[in-house]
This record gives C-alpha cells, structure tokens and sequence, in this order.
C-alpha cells in the first residue's frame, strides 16, 4: 500500500536535500496516512459503545462524512466534469452509509471513478500528475490541512477511551471533537457551492470555522449556532445577537461587517504562482500537547495587527533569504510547508534575532514559531524545521535504526543526553542549517556574509560532534547506516569551501566547552556513548 522508497530518493534526503519526485513522494504518502487516519476515526465511532459515542452523535458523523463525500465528487477548478456531474444531490446511500465502506481504508475519500485498481497506481488518495493534492478541491485541501492531524487524533484518543463518568472531562472533550468535524464539513461544503442549513456548536464561546475565520458568540460556554449557506455566503445566527452575514473569499479568509466576527489570514505565496499561506491563529487545535519534547512551547499566539504586520515583514523577505541558501531551500518550503502557526515568545529566547519554533509530526505541514525578527531567521527556521518533517515523513516509509528509546548521548545544541533518534533527528537539522549558511556565505556581496560564516562554523562543528555516535551505531539498519554514511559525507564535503579560521576556532571551542560541562552534569550516571 505504501511506496517504497529509491536508493536515488534516500541519498537525496541524507544530503537534506530532495529533488521534486522525492518531495512528491513523501507528500503523497502523508496524505495517504491521513485518509487512513480519517478512516479509523469514522471505523472507531462506528464501533465505540453508546456510552463512548452516542447514536445521535455516529448519525451527525455520518452526515458531515456524507457532505463531505459529495464536496469531494465536485471537479477541480478546470477539470473536465466527471461521470457525476458538479451539485449531485446526495443519495441515500451517501446519506446513510460511511464514505468507501466498501472500499479499502485508503480508498475511503477518493473520488467516485478515481479509486486504486492495483500496485502500479498512484498512492491512493493522490490527484492526478501534475495536480496539486492540497488544492485539487475544497473537501482534500481541509482535510490535508495539518491542523486536521491534531483534531483527528484527539478523536481517536476519545472514542478509544474506556466510558468515563457522566460529563466528565473525556466526554466533554470528545463532543467538542465531534462538534469540529461539523464546522470542518460546512467550511468544505461552503467552498464547493453547496447549499446546506446545519447547526453547529461554538466551543468556549467562539465558533472556529476553519480556513474563513471565527465568530465570537454573545454567550459563553458551549453554544449553538444556526448557519445557513446561499451563494457564497454564510449566515450565522445566535440567540441575543443579531445575525452575522459572512462572505466568502477566494483561498483563506471570509469577510464581514459584523463586529463579532475575526477573520483568517494568510501570508502571500512563497512564490508568484504559489497559492497564499496560512498564518493560522484561530485552530483550536493549534496547541502543542504537554510533554518534555517541546520544552515551553505550548502557547498558541492570537495576533493583533502589529504582530501581523511584523510576521508580514518578515515573511516578504523570506524567499530571497531562502534562495540565498541555495535554490532547493525554496522549491523544499513550496512543496512541504502548508501553514504557520504564530506562537508566543518564551521569556527565555530574548529578544534581537533569537525565535522559537516547531513541529509537530501529527501535523505533517505546520510549523509553529514565534514572530520572527527578520527574513533570514525565518529562512533558517524554515530550513531547520522542515528537515524534521522530511525525515519525520521517510521514517515512516523506511526503518533507518531499532535503538531504543534511552537517552544517554552528547548533542552540542543541548544541555540534557539525547536519545538516539533525537540524535539523529538534531543533527539531520543542524547539517542542513551548515548547508544553508555556507551557501549564503559563498554568495559575493552579501551584506551579512560574515556572520553567515560564523553561524556555518558553529553548526559544521555541532554535526561533526555528534555524527560518530550516528555512524558508529550497531543499531542501523542497512539503508539507515547508507542515509548515516551520506550525511557524514556531506558534511566532510564542506571542507571544499572551509570557513575563516577565526569562525572555526570560535566553534571548535564552543563546542568542546559544551561537551565539558554535559561531562561534567551527566557522564557519571550514563552508560558509555559519545559523552
């Protein structure tokens, strides 16, 4: 079911790079995992208790799945018409049977007369050569957005739970899960110009409707909300409020004159040709989860108009910043990145050109990262960031190590032992990051060509800390010691074009100042590594 990965493709990827094909690759197969992970909430609502799920609740899943479906059967923007024609009316059987329950999981969202017929088709759940999964029509473009990862998820997380009290925090949060699906399915309809009448339910007083916007109700709490769609516009209507009329845009965003109602907002295209961003601060599902791998990164940032506008400034240089780092930086941010996710700024980063940022594998597209200083920040952010989906996403396709999950290894760019796959995932990162600056380093006329060096050295030095530990392994595979063989290559590479000596010195000792102190804190209570 799942492509194999070429010998071309995985060395393309271990010198952090990937031509068009192997970034095509990983992104179809991506999308692929979501319908599946779509199916499996659909299959786990169908098969939780009435304690879990209640009847009424599987029968509105069924609906929106429905609306869904026939969003899905509409052609994309200059598509010849299919078999079924644009604006079918839903059958019965759409109304009342789960979409592809006849078909295989992957197969469960594929356009009628477009499903997988054998090994040698495209991945399922794939648009046509040449197409764009993200933008082939409304219905594929929400639900690959990576905000629907987290919400689905949470999903399953709720449905597999063993039946807890009565209005307990479980229940409470599953009905708010469901209750998003719904606004899912009315954004996805609205798009495709289906007329529908539904009811949908604002969370904590705000209805988020992804991709347009959010409605601010008058009442707190969880609160009904009646929407009507006619002619590309949406009435949203509360009680003790007057109705909220909303106009739907092209891409992301909806405008209205109602007080109530804040809008989604996007940053221009990477390119000319590249369809707008979203600068996505209104998903309730925005929110890292709790745990130690993203530190205080846990608070999604609501942007006023200054903050915008910064995000803004910064994003406009973003792709020469990029280019500067060599032509494939630009082309990895137009294939990988699908939203950006504004982030508030610990207290720790500081201020000048620090940031912060992150990923999130459920959420296979986002990046979440405070407001940015300046373009080449939020370049080298994307650089780094990006390279944690890629081999986040290759992982899933090829076993590259069977270590265990210990933490015991010396990473320069941390103060605490790393696991091994950590170890590789930091060092993946920082190597792509040398790349990048050295790239930038060697562009005549740079007016920030010396700190370009520096931040090069640094980051070359880091990698080259910790890539025995990776080569050395006994617990690579044979294709993951390959990829951990051309990383290493890559990075002696970079000698061709060496750094001032200065730069070199600089990092050399920063770097053996942080293995010291790492010694010194962890080594007496660590099995022998690279420590």
């Amino acid at each position: 079911m799942f492509p194999v990965v070429p010998e071309r493709a995985l060395l393309e990827l271990a010198r952090t790079e990937g031509g068009p094909d192997t970034l095509t690759l990983l992104v179809r197969d991506q999308d692929t995992r979501r319908l599946l992970l779509l199916r499996a909430v659909l299959d786990a609502a169908e098969a939780a208790e009435r304690s879990v799920c209640t009847a009424a609740q599987k029968a509105r899943l069924r609906a929106d799945w429905a609306l869904l479906t026939e969003a899905d059967r509409l052609p994309a923007p200059g598509a010849p018409p299919p078999e079924h024609r644009p604006g079918r009316a839903a059958t019965r059987g759409d109304r009342d049977a789960l979409p592809g329950a006849r078909s295989t999981p992957a197969d469960a969202y594929a356009p009628r007369g477009a499903r997988s017929t054998g090994a040698a088709d495209a991945p399922p759940g794939a648009v046509p050569s040449g197409a764009d999964a993200r933008f082939a029509n409304p219905a594929r473009a929400r639900l690959f957005h990576p905000l629907t990862g987290p919400w689905a998820r949470s999903c399953l997380r709720g449905l597999d739970a063993a039946p807890g009290p009565a209005g307990g925090e479980r229940e409470r949060r599953l009905r708010r899960d469901l209750a998003h699906f719904s606004a899912i399915a009315a954004v996805v309809a609205a798009g495709a110009g289906i007329p529908f009448s539904t009811r949908l339910t604002a969370r904590a007083g705000v209805l988020a409707l992804p991709s347009l916007g959010a409605l601010h109700t008058a009442r707190s709490g969880d609160v009904p909300v009646d929407v009507t769609c006619t002619e590309g516009r949406l009435v949203l209507r509360q009680a003790d409020a007057p109705d909220a009329t909303v106009h739907l845009e092209s891409g992301v965003g909806a405008w209205s004159g109602a007080l109530a109602w804040t809008p989604a907002h996007a940053l221009p295209g990477l390119t000319p040709t590249a369809p707008p961003l979203p600068l996505d601060d209104l998903d309730p599902y925005r929110e890292l989860p709790d745990g130690p791998s993203h530190g205080n990164l846990r608070t999604p940032l609501a942007l006023d108009d200054a903050e915008r506008k910064r995000w803004l400034q910064a994003w406009s240089g973003t792709p020469l910043a990029l280019r500067s780092g060599g032509a494939q930086r630009l082309a990895e941010a137009g294939a990988l990145l699908r939203c950006l996710v504004p982030l508030e700024t610990p207290p720790d980063v500081g201020t000048g050109r620090g940031s912060c940022s992150a990923t999130r594998r459920e959420a296979f597209g986002a990046l979440l990262s405070s407001t940015p200083p300046d373009p080449v920040t939020l370049a080298a952010t994307l650089v780094h960031e990006l390279q944690h989906a890629k081999l986040a996403a290759l992982g899933d396709l090829v076993t590259l190590h069977r270590a265990g999950p210990a933490a015991r290894y010396f990473a320069p760019w941390r103060v605490d032992p790393r696991p091994y796959d950590g170890l590789l995932q930091g060092t993946y990162s920082h190597l792509a990051l040398a790349a990048f600056h050295q790239r930038r380093a060697l562009v005549g006329g740079l007016p920030d060509r010396d700190r370009a060096w520096a931040q090069h050295a640094r980051y070359r030095a880091q990698v080259g800390a910790a890539l025995p530990a990776l080569v050395g392994s006994p617990d690579l595979t044979v294709r993951g010691r390959r990829f951990v063989d051309e990383m290493a290559a890559t990075h002696e590479r970079m000698a061709e074009h060496p750094a001032p000596r200065g730069h070199v010195a600089r990092a050399q000792a920063y770097v053996a100042a942080a293995r010291t102190l790492w010694t010194r804190r962890h080594a007496s209570t660590l099995p022998p590594s690279n420590g």
